[in-house]
């Protein structure tokens, strides 16, 4: 049984008071450690969740939850494809689309763009681009006024602005005497967005989706049709049922699909940094056996009139447990609170530490990010913060078994 003398001699010890003090200090230290080890994994982990979660919430933003698409790049019963779309019930919204390449010419910049012809109304619906827009509206694309929205880092680097005129290019050209020349067509900016990632501000121009038919030369076909589903995360197996069901010849994809390997090489970076990280926690916890052996070492001639008092071997095993234990559990107690404060606070830290360096954490033109989000999630606190307590426990485990086993009478025979 636990008795109140074992908890006290234990407390004394961490706080030792004797002429060895140095003893106290290792286990300052040792608390210090693994509070700084679970902070640190609180935090990191947090970040990498809230990479993840804000990633996935702009990709969904601009790209659709499911799309079909012809099996040679076009479709023409593309209404009957959406009627059986719209009538399943997980299917919030469907758009027609058409996807093709082209080149904006701009007044001081020419650049590749991966082109979108759209039903603005439609499009409303299957993503949150309206929400987007910082200049002109969604609305502006209207049949036959060859109207062109543009992401924002796109539109700077074309130095344009709405109500600018930009000259697009398409690879289907025309043949003349002096051989193929590729379309030409001068666009009118009518809005620019800002989705917050790269790759899609930079990359990335709507137009009506009757101006891209015509200027694609699809006539009444279209690309395919995009699927808002109620759940994203069951986009694959909805959209699979949507192509079975219309009669199939078609190729399905998804967001979980497109982007699939950038979130798997996410959660693989996530498990080897919560191993490396889950190490430093060990080499911390690990620290209480070093401080132990030596409470043990100089606490010899106490353990021994201990025993001769009538202790048992387990009341000193006891003893040194609750040593080693009131050690983890301050120093993971310490490194959760750090650790969840810091990661509620995150984006407020890196950006004053970039204002005050100069420096910056994520660039904007290489990351698809420019802001360091945090997403703390409990369970991972829960986690992290049993294994430390599971490790400090069993590093002083050996310690006070060595201490239980110390022989009174070759102690005291040479005191």
């Amino acid at each position: 049984m636990l008795h109140p003398y074992e908890l006290a001699i234990a407390l004394r010890y961490v706080r030792s008071q004797n002429k060895n003090q140095f003893i106290s200090f290792i286990s300052v230290i040792s608390m210090a450690g693994i509070a700084l080890a679970v902070a640190i994994l609180i935090i990191v982990l947090s970040v990498m969740n809230g990479f993840e979660a804000e990633v996935r919430n702009r990709i969904l933003q601009v790209v659709a939850h499911a799309s079909i698409t012809g099996l040679d790049g076009r479709i023409s019963d593309w209404e009957s494809l959406a009627a059986v779309a719209g009538q399943d019930p997980e299917v919030k919204a469907v758009a027609r689309f058409v996807d093709g390449q082209a080149m904006l010419l701009g007044p001081v910049e020419i650049r590749g763009v991966q082109l979108r012809g759209v039903d603005p109304a439609a499009e409303l619906k299957t993503s949150a681009l309206g929400g987007l827009m910082v200049a002109g509206t969604l609305d502006g694309l209207k049949p036959g006024g060859f109207g062109i929205v543009l992401g924002k880092t796109l539109a700077e680097q074309l130095d344009v602005q709405v109500g600018d005129a930009v000259i697009m290019l398409v690879s289907q050209g025309i043949t003349t005497p002096a051989g193929v020349v590729p379309r030409m067509r001068r666009f009118r900016v009518t809005g620019i967005f800002y989705a917050g990632m790269y790759e899609f501000d930079r990359a990335l121009a709507f137009i009506n989706i009757s101006d891209a038919q015509r200027l694609l030369r699809f006539g009444e076909d279209v690309s395919g049709v995009r699927l808002a589903i109620r759940d994203p995360l069951q986009s694959a197996t909805v959209v699979r049922a949507v192509a079975n069901a219309w009669g199939g010849g078609v190729y399905v994809t998804d967001w979980t699909r497109e982007h699939g390997n950038f979130f798997r090489s996410i959660q693989l970076t996530r498990s080897i940094v919560f191993v490396i990280l889950l190490l430093v926690v060990g080499v911390a916890a690990f620290n209480i056996v070093s401080t132990l052996v030596m409470v043990v070492r100089d606490k010899r001639g106490e353990i021994a009139i201990l025993r001769t008092l009538g202790a048992a071997p387990a009341a000193i095993l006891t003893i040194f447990v609750l040593q080693g234990a009131v050690v983890g559990v301050v120093g993971t107690v310490v490194g959760v609170v750090c650790g969840v404060l810091g990661a509620w606070n995150v984006s407020a830290i890196a950006a004053f530490i970039e204002r005050l360096s100069g420096l910056q954490f994520l660039a904007p033109d290489v990351y698809f990010i420019s802001e360091l989000p945090s997403r703390l999630l409990w369970a991972d606190v829960w986690q992290i913060a049993g294994i430390a307590l599971l490790l400090g426990l069993v590093s002083t485990i050996y310690p006070a078994w060595r201490g239980a086993v110390t022989a009174p009478a070759e102690v005291l025979r040479y005191a």
